[in-house]
């Protein structure tokens, strides 16, 4: 058993990974990944993928200081559902208790961008998170579609996940185990 002595970031910042390319959550993932390497803890929320059997959620099972809890339902989303709204909701309050707790150096907020272009979250609902977030707390928030001009406006740093060419339409390959879930 390993154990790690708690540090903390002398400035948290506020990150975005964002885009129609693939990569965002694994991005934002080895970044909580790294940290914890160095004693760091991370939360992960993961929006619009509640019940998912993906396997991040395996994988961090063994790591004390990575936590990841799941919103939504297993459904893919065409339009918002009052159900989705619903968790979108629990979500936001999930986050602004782990955000204000301080027991964690990063927050991960998973797909927090689809939510939002969705109509599932509210922009003041999102801001709302980042003003409270402690100086030392650093926030990442990942997610494809637009980013919201006040969220461009507020992030530290913003990195476009564009997709060049996909095996999903290239090549009629669907979702794999264990490289996409």
């Amino acid at each position: 058993m390993v154990f790690y002595i708690r540090k903390e970031l002398n400035k948290g910042l506020i990150q975005i990974y964002w885009g129609r390319g693939k990569g965002k959550t694994t991005a934002a993932l080895g970044q909580g990944l790294r940290a914890t390497g160095h004693g760091f803890k991370v939360y992960m929320i993961q929006f619009l993928k509640g019940n998912t059997e993906y396997g991040e959620i395996e994988a961090i099972k063994y790591n004390s200081n990575f936590k990841i809890k799941q919103f939504g339902t297993k459904d893919l989303i065409i339009s918002p559902r009052k159900i989705d709204i619903k968790e979108g909701r629990k979500a936001m309050i999930f986050a602004d208790e782990i955000i204000k707790s301080r027991k964690y150096d990063i927050v991960i907020l998973d797909e927090i961008c689809v939510a939002l272009e969705m109509g599932i979250v509210h922009i003041d609902e999102v801001m709302k998170l980042l003003e409270i977030k402690p100086e030392k707390v650093e926030l990442i928030l990942t997610g494809g579609g637009k980013i919201h001009p006040k969220l461009r406006e507020s992030a530290d740093l913003i990195t476009e996940m564009k997709m060049i060419k996909h095996y999903y339409s290239s090549q009629g390959i669907i979702a794999r185990f264990g490289i996409e879930y």
